[in-house]
């Protein structure tokens, strides 16, 4: 069955002419007969008795029609729908972001999107950075903010901007007597692991030759607000980003010796074609002064 049989049907149940039907569907009256012949074929009966100069639906057609009238009311919805979608009026977005990304650099970007683009309906949704990349690869996210050293070929990563790590503590620990905390002065130290955080993967991109540390490492968790309430209970510190948001009352210095920073993108899949809200995030992406986002 095609779309322009069904119209075709509606028209003619409309006026019951054969002719009148081609005239206000626009085809000639051989090609409106043979289309209903066609489709009356397909459905396994006669649609339309002729009689004389009379055309009325049989009993098959009287059962049909509310069936493809809503074959035809789908149809129209779905071509409405689409080109609100093309026009922006309509504008869903999957957005896939990494768990260790803190929204302080994001929110005024959000909002130049707002005002660009009034109707954007964005679902957020978090998670690691391998869990994020697999969404994207199966074409469940539309784009992605993922800080990672480095992404697979089928992947494009348009950088936004950089970000230090840092040690966090609390107030009473000995790293609030220092100005920056080098990596070695984390020896011996209590160590709370943020399951999530990809920062061993920088240091090993990055200093390949940096000697293992000896971490006592007295919790881990995917949470960071368990983490970071047990640096506030002073059971120990963590290395985080800069950006990450920050319990009141904890205490940072920046890690140096070395020091490690990432990068965080906008990530899209290569040769994928973009639909209209897509184009519309990554070209605002691309002009923005991120260097002017808030801290």
């Amino acid at each position: 069955m095609e779309m322009h049989q069904v119209r075709y049907f509606l028209a003619l149940v409309d006026c019951l002419n054969f002719t009148r039907a081609a005239e206000i569907c626009h085809v000639s009256q051989p090609a409106l007969t043979k289309a209903i012949r066609k489709l009356e074929e397909e459905l396994g009966g006669q649609l339309f008795r002729r009689e004389r100069t009379r055309t009325h639906l049989t009993d098959l057609g009287h059962l049909m029609k509310p069936h493809l009238e809503a074959v035809m009311a789908a149809s129209s919805a779905a071509r409405v729908e689409a080109q609100s979608f093309q026009r922006l009026e309509k504008a869903p977005l999957a957005l896939g972001v990494m768990c260790t990304i803190g929204p302080r650099r994001l929110i005024g970007f959000f909002q130049s999107l707002e005002r660009e683009i009034p109707t954007i309906e964005i679902s957020l949704r978090e998670g690691p950075g391998d869990y994020i990349l697999d969404q994207m690869q199966q074409g469940d996210l539309d784009l992605a903010l993922l800080a990672l050293p480095a992404y697979p070929a089928r992947l494009d990563a348009r950088s936004l901007y950089t970000e230090s790590y840092v040690v966090g503590f609390s107030d009473c620990h000995r790293f609030a007597a220092l100005d920056r905390v080098p990596l070695t002065a984390l020896n011996g130290e209590d160590y709370l692991n943020r399951a999530n955080c990809e920062y061993p993967e920088y240091m090993a991109a990055l200093h390949p030759n940096t000697d293992d540390l000896d971490l006592r490492i007295r919790y881990e968790s995917e949470r960071e607000d368990w983490i970071q309430a047990m640096i506030l209970a002073g059971m120990g510190c963590a290395i985080m980003p800069e950006f990450l948001p920050i319990m009141p009352g904890i205490h940072t210095r920046p890690l140096v010796e070395p020091s490690v920073a990432r990068t965080i993108s906008l990530v899209t899949v290569a040769g994928r074609r973009f639909s209209p809200p897509v184009r519309a995030v990554v070209a605002l992406a691309e002009r923005y002064d991120w260097t002017r986002a808030r801290d």
